[in-house]
């Protein structure tokens, strides 16, 4: 169940990410969804809606990584003493 929910959470911020890609290539076709008012309000919200899906997925690969010691030495985490 767990392995589930965890899938989840990873579709749905690729989902987030393949809509906001849809919609910067609505707007350089110029086809203007309906929540935009203008074409570059909706490039900029697909450009945040990309990010942050991106980031996401990115985030959660770099926090398994450093899990499992799979990571180069510059993106372990630092421990202060």
């Amino acid at each position: 169940m767990t392995r589930i929910i965890a899938l989840i959470l990873l579709v749905l911020p690729g989902l987030l990410a393949g809509y906001g890609i849809k919609l910067m290539r609505d707007m350089l076709f110029g086809v203007l969804q309906r929540p935009f008012p203008y074409l570059w309000t909706q490039f900029f919200g697909g450009l945040i809606f990309f990010l942050i899906g991106l980031g996401f997925i990115g985030g959660f690969i770099l926090h398994r990584d450093r899990k499992r010691n799979k990571v180069q030495d510059r993106f372990k985490k630092k421990v202060n003493r």
